[in-house]
């Protein structure tokens, strides 16, 4: 018997704000059900449920959710519109405005990862990086 498996991410109330948010910048994406304690929602065809439980827990970098980009024009978008009233940290990661982290990399990344002589030159490269740039890694 096949499982769905989907994350439930918990709001202190703003669980409806925040599905609602996600759905505008993902495309194929909508919310499929809510009730005034659950939210549930796709994004980009991937199930999620947000949950309105109440301020005792709090969103940290050790949960984040990593999107990875073809192309620098989806790097730069989805770094514009995850991390708008949210923080940007080092190495692709930001918190967006609810406080959810979340990892903004190129696809190409695992390919100059996996070369050992230019893994250490993409490394030094990402470490001087917020937004990652897919030109500069390239050519590290």
């Amino acid at each position: 018997m096949a499982q769905l498996l989907y994350p439930c991410l918990w709001f202190d109330g703003q669980a409806k704000a925040a599905a609602t948010y996600y759905c505008s910048v993902f495309p194929n994406s909508e919310i499929t059900s809510e009730n005034p304690m659950v939210v549930r929602f796709e994004l980009n065809g991937f199930p999620f449920m947000g949950l309105n439980g109440g301020p005792q827990y709090q969103f940290s970098p050790a949960n984040s959710y990593v999107l990875e980009c073809d192309t620098q024009e989806e790097i730069d978008y989805y770094w514009e519109k995850l991390g708008a009233g949210g923080v940007y940290n080092q190495c692709g990661w930001l918190n967006d405005q609810f406080g959810v982290s979340w990892q903004i990399v190129p696809a190409v990344l695992a390919q100059l990862m996996a070369d050992p002589e230019k893994a250490p030159r993409v490394i030094a490269a990402f470490m001087q990086m917020t937004k990652f740039d897919i030109e500069k890694l390239q050519t590290a």
